[in-house]
């Protein structure tokens, strides 16, 4: 009888660790963004990111590298038109094997990575459940009114246990962003600002983004949009913006940027698009008539990094020594 008992509890005890999950001493559970219970390496080493931009900047901006990422190569070469790692953070960027071109993720590829986690944006949340059978897959936020700035890059810090690196980094924008603040002719607190972004059209830049990050940090304020017929920014990274909209619209300052698709994202070729979707944009669009508008790379700038920040704030600075220098001349 005492056997019998015995049995029975150890059966209850070996029931219990089947369906409760376990986390070893080398893993841990953590929520994701989809509400999901997620059981990840303590310190991944082998990480598929399904987003370049989004996921694999601001992780190599941390120092980890990750061993996959799509719209590349089996080299590592990029198949975009750009290379977001090596514009964003420089020479000595990684270059991440590929894991299909940009729609059309390889699965089979994925897997010969071996990777111990993968991360991806919302917006890749019906693929989950099909590749956790390989790794973990982890959600991470990525669009705007859930994520604002930089503030993906923390959470992806301390998911990978790299906060230390984080703060540093942090620390080291504060300091470019004081001295940028203190060379401003003029305090920004309560001015307006919109950055814009060219395509085949006009679209308002959401709030995820280096540059959103940096000039909010500077004092500026979003130009409201909802007195202009448009209801915020919802979820989405870009909102079509009407030609006689942004006629209207008259920012403190106006950040114009070109798609990340074309090759001409300097000032000179934004200036082309926009003669282009706006003919006589230099006479009609306020901003331009009074110097207030800034070009900047959409490709250094948009990451949700603290890099893309710094790149951000650079740009203002060399605007606003450029404006000095025109007005004593």
């Amino acid at each position: 009888m005492r056997q019998r008992v015995l049995f029975a509890l150890q059966f209850v005890v070996l029931a219990a660790a089947v369906t409760v999950p376990v986390a070893f001493a080398d893993e841990r559970v953590v929520i994701d963004d989809a509400k999901r219970k997620v059981t990840v390496p303590e310190s991944p080493e082998r990480i598929v990111v399904l987003h370049e931009p989004l996921l694999g900047v601001p992780m190599a901006d941390l120092g980890v590298v990750p061993v996959g990422s799509y719209g590349r190569a089996d080299d590592g070469s990029s198949l975009m038109a750009v290379d977001f790692y090596r514009t964003v953070l420089g020479e000595g960027a990684p270059s991440p094997k590929g894991i299909g071109p940009v729609g059309g993720i390889d699965i089979e590829k994925i897997r010969a990575l071996r990777p111990d986690l993968i991360v991806c944006t919302e917006y890749d949340l019906d693929k989950a459940k099909r590749f956790s059978n390989i790794a973990p897959v982890y959600v991470q936020n990525s669009s705007t009114g859930r994520v604002h700035g930089f503030e993906a890059q923390a959470s992806l810090a301390r998911l990978l246990d790299r906060e230390e690196v984080f703060n540093k980094r942090k620390a080291e924008y504060q300091q470019r962003l004081a001295q940028v603040r203190a060379s401003l002719p003029e305090d920004p607190q309560g001015k307006t600002y919109l950055a814009i972004l060219l395509t085949d059209q006009l679209n308002a830049v959401g709030e995820m983004s280096g540059v959103v990050q940096a000039v909010e940090d500077l004092g500026y304020t979003r130009l409201e949009l909802k007195n202009q017929g448009l209801v915020g920014l919802g979820s989405t990274l870009l909102v079509p913006l009407s030609t006689e909209l942004v006629g209207r619209l008259d920012p403190d300052l106006l950040i114009v940027m070109n798609s990340y698709a074309g090759e001409r994202r300097g000032e000179a070729g934004i200036r082309n698009d926009l003669d282009r979707l706006v003919p006589a944009w230099e006479r009609f669009l306020k901003p331009a008539r009074e110097d207030r508008i800034l070009f900047m790379d959409s490709v250094a700038v948009t990451t949700p990094s603290i890099a893309s920040a710094e790149h951000a704030l650079n740009a203002i600075a060399e605007w606003m020594a450029s404006r000095e220098s025109d007005t004593e001349e």
